[in-house]
């Protein structure tokens, strides 16, 4: 049930300004000494290749393009490099679920803290070991989008974007996660994960051509294509550049000789054409090997789009081989499937045969088009190759790339998950292993597989410097970080959240006449539990807590230091015994920026960090408006301790992770900026509507009516507060998102605010 009633939202507007503008109750900032050197970080990769297990997915589809449900084990047949294998684990898992991780785990004999409420069934039909109960993460999807703009002309770039805005406007599920990046880094600080589109949109609006054109600047030119078909030996081809080159070059002298210098000429044309094309094709494939690198940190099946017009390379090269192996071990220890996509669509030319407009070798005799190669057919060959070999497909020669994408994302929902114990002598050298997985008495079926994986990672290539991960040249570390600890600046500057110390950050805006609008930076450090000493007392802890505020283009706006000292009057019994929440505030300008913390322990060395986007309105253009949504808990006890004697005890604090128990109660409230104002009246008085909804899974499970926001008896109309509390009992546990509309009934308009909260 919603409530709001005027004495309760007076008192409630209270106690979060209380909770927001002072620092939190359980930690104080202080300088102290260095402590001891600490121990490395624990690693929080998952690993999905390793010398006891081996685990792939592998998704089975009927002629329909339909996921193939309710196979069983013994109908797999696996076999590496040739050889059966026994299958020891088999699990149909379905992707971005509660118990994805679980069942992930259980694959490689492990297990999680998130674990499968129903026991693992092995190969055999036993019953795997039982775990912990699951935790209600509902933890979505992570797509990636890698737009490969070495190799992307004008026209694809137009398409690529297009594509991407409708999947970020109309397929992006509510807590699902994506990445736009590039192989030329060129989006810089907004190739990062995030579930904010407005962070996509921006990252889609930065997309620029950075397309490396191979050319030769000789007569006739030579493409791409012809250097590759010279350097296969195709004799048409060879033969028309050997004449072409003797009629341009009389002063050959002997005819005898003419012939085999021309040819000589023609073939180191050719070979540094293709050893150009093969250069651009390793950043690419680099860049994507890195990328999926960067991800095996994330739990749960991945899924990559290659967008790019493809690029014709020599596939006999040891360079672009072992560039392709690399990238398909790379998937599978990072848990990625990749789909590649031909930006050029229907437009790309099917027949290879320049226009009149180009400036292409003239073949009034058809030489050239005697060729064995056909530019389509070889440019697309890497993005088929890649995508059967990662376990994805490759969707081409199409215009409707958006409904190709929405079907793709809609068949890698569900797959199965395969596991296997290599044998002793498999595991040694470092060797590529063959992988193959067929159904059995099925031949009306495809198996999309991860086709290879190196027994142990193979060492990093040299790599171009632009295609490192490089920060924008504004972003900036901390100005004293000679005087950090790298591990905590590590964290900080991470791509993704270091786990091995759980750290929340919160963020929350609202305006404060005359400082402007304030940005409050919440911080929650959960220290784990800790024995505690005689007096049931938790002892005196340090931690160090570094954060930064950067915009949009990643140039650093603020920045701060601190050293934590818990002050040992938290009784262990508390539920927040074990946390340290510190708050600050900071006036900011419009605009979007992203909050970036790291925490650390020094007595065990572990490193959290986490990281947040928020977007500043500008209240002076005097459209309606709303702040954040600042959301609490209230469990019916007083679980923040007074500060001192002229505070009370508070029944409420704010929620850092979005954390709530079930058996509370959520109170939020928001206020409503730049109300129009009744124009028949002499003070003219707002008239807002309110409707609150909750969402799980993008589908409404609460709607309250439109109710009217009271303004009787406040003095300040240009800033409007709304406070409400919701009983969490009839909500299952999950994942959802608080949607807040307001609508001004005199200038016709509205405007909505949201914020995601957990129940648990």
């Amino acid at each position: 049930m919603l409530s709001n009633t005027l004495p309760f939202r007076r008192a409630l507007l209270l106690l979060f300004t209380l909770c927001c503008l002072s620092l939190a109750s359980n930690a104080r900032a202080q300088d102290g000494q260095q402590t001891p050197s600490p121990v490395p970080d624990p690693s929080d990769e998952i690993i999905r290749v390793n010398t006891e297990l081996v685990q792939t997915d592998v998704v089975v589809l009927d002629k329909q393009g339909k996921f193939v449900d309710g196979l069983r084990p013994e109908q797999f047949e696996l076999r590496v490099n040739g050889k059966p294998q026994a299958i020891s684990f088999f699990e149909r898992v379905t992707a971005g679920s509660v118990n994805e991780d679980a069942q992930l785990a259980a694959a490689r004999g492990g297990r999680v803290g998130t674990a499968n409420t129903t026991p693992a069934t092995n190969a055999t039909g036993t019953a795997a070991p039982a775990a912990a109960a699951p935790r209600p993460l509902d933890r979505g999807r992570v797509i990636l989008f890698f737009v490969d703009d070495l190799h992307l002309s004008p026209d694809s770039l137009a398409r690529t974007r297009g594509l991407l805005l409708r999947y970020i406007e109309e397929e992006m599920g509510q807590n699902d996660q994506a990445v736009i990046a590039t192989a030329s880094n060129q989006l810089g600080f907004l190739q990062q994960l995030s579930d904010d589109r407005r962070v996509l949109r921006a990252a889609v609006a930065r997309l620029n051509l950075r397309e490396i054109v191979v050319r030769d600047f000789q007569r006739p030119q030579m493409t791409q294509l012809h250097a590759l078909a010279i350097e296969q030996n195709d004799p048409n081809v060879l033969n028309y550049f050997i004449d072409a080159t003797i009629r341009e070059n009389p002063v050959f002298g002997d005819p005898r000789n003419a012939r085999v210098s021309a040819e000589s000429q023609v073939r180191q044309r050719a070979s540094q054409l293709v050893q150009q094309t093969a250069s651009s094709a390793l950043n690419t494939l680099n860049s994507l090997r890195s990328l999926m690198r960067s991800m095996a940190q994330l739990p749960g099946r991945k899924i990559v789009y290659l967008i790019s017009d493809g690029f014709p390379v020599e596939m006999r090269r040891s360079e672009i081989s072992e560039g392709l192996r690399r990238v398909t071990d790379a998937a599978v220890r990072a848990g990625v499937v990749v789909y590649t996509l031909d930006a050029r669509g229907l437009s790309a030319d099917i027949t290879g045969m320049p226009d009149v407009t180009s400036d292409a070798a003239f073949d009034p005799a058809g030489q050239l088009a005697m060729g064995s190669m056909n530019e389509t057919t070889a440019r697309q060959e890497p993005l088929r190759i890649i995508a059967a070999d990662t376990g994805g497909r490759a969707l081409l020669n199409t215009n409707a790339l958006g409904d190709a994408l929405v079907k793709s994302i809609k068949e890698t929902s569900v797959y199965y998950l395969l596991a296997w114990r290599p044998e002793n002598a498999e595991q040694r050298g470092g060797k590529f292993q063959r992988v193959e997985v067929s159904i059995k008495d099925r031949a009306d079926v495809s198996v999309l597989v991860q086709r290879g994986f190196y027994t142990t990672p193979p060492a990093e290539p040299a790599r171009a410097k632009d295609t490192k991960r490089q920060p924008d040249a504004k972003e900036k570390v901390l100005p004293n970080a000679k005087t950090q600890n790298k591990d905590l600046l590590a964290a900080l500057h991470s791509l993704f959240p270091k786990t091995a110390l759980p750290t929340s950050l919160a963020l929350n805006y609202f305006n404060l006449p005359p400082r402007g609008t304030i940005l409050t930076t919440t911080i929650q450090v959960e220290r784990g539990a800790t024995a505690a000493p005689a007096g049931d007392k938790i002892p005196p802890e340090q931690i160090e807590v570094v954060g930064a505020l950067y915009d949009e283009r990643g140039e650093l706006k603020n920045s701060f230091q601190r050293r934590l000292n818990v002050t040992p009057n938290t009784p262990a019994t508390s539920p927040y015994a074990n946390r340290i929440i510190v708050s600050s505030n900071l006036a900011v300008a419009p605009g979007i920026y992203q909050v970036r913390i790291a925490a650390r322990d020094p007595l065990s060395g572990r490193t959290g960090s986490a990281a947040q986007w928020v977007e500043i309105p500008d209240l002076a253009k005097g459209k309606l408006s709303l702040s954040s949504i600042f959301v609490g808990e209230y469990t019916g006890t007083e679980i923040v301790p007074a500060k001192d004697a002229t505070e009370n005890a508070l029944p409420v604090v704010i929620s850092v992770d979005g954390r709530l128990a079930r058996t509370s109660r959520m109170r939020f409230f928001i206020y409503v900026y730049n109300a129009a104002r009744t124009p028949t009246a002499a003070n003219g008085s707002p008239d807002i509507a309110l409707q609150v909804q909750v969402f799980r899974d993008g589908q409404p499970v609460i709607t309250s009516p439109l109710r009217k926001l009271e303004t009787e008896g406040m003095t300040d109309l240009t800033s409007l507060p709304y406070a409400a509390e919701l009983s969490l009992n009839g909500l299952a546990a999950g994942r959802y998102a608080l949607h807040i509309t307001a609508i001004d009934r005199i200038s016709k308009t509205s405007a909505t605010q949201h914020a995601k909260f957990i129940v648990e």
